[in-house]
């Protein structure tokens, strides 16, 4: 054998992105963004009510609230009961 034939068998292959990780990527990159959007539309849903209603901060402080707690029921049903979810049906 060639001394270059045997360098090249030596030589350890480049390593590669793991494909499975990089479409998992994409799908959380943007749970931070639309936890902000669900809270600001409730927000802005409950400070229009106030306006028209009169109600006061009320509603402001409902819709703030009602956005912080669905949208985090939202992001902890999709990071962690869908992967487990979806873990399950693999398995069977």
């Amino acid at each position: 054998m060639s001394q270059q034939k045997r360098e090249m068998a030596q030589t350890p292959e480049p390593r590669r992105p793991q494909r499975g990780n990089i479409p998992n990527a994409g799908q959380y990159a943007s749970v931070g963004l639309q936890f902000a959007i669900g809270i600001m539309v409730f927000t802005f849903a409950g400070s229009w009510l106030d306006g028209r209603l009169g109600t006061g901060p009320w509603l402001l402080l409902l819709g703030v609230a009602l956005g912080f707690g669905l949208s985090s029921a939202w992001i902890y049903r999709r990071l962690v009961v869908a992967p487990r979810e979806r873990a399950g049906k693999e398995r069977r």
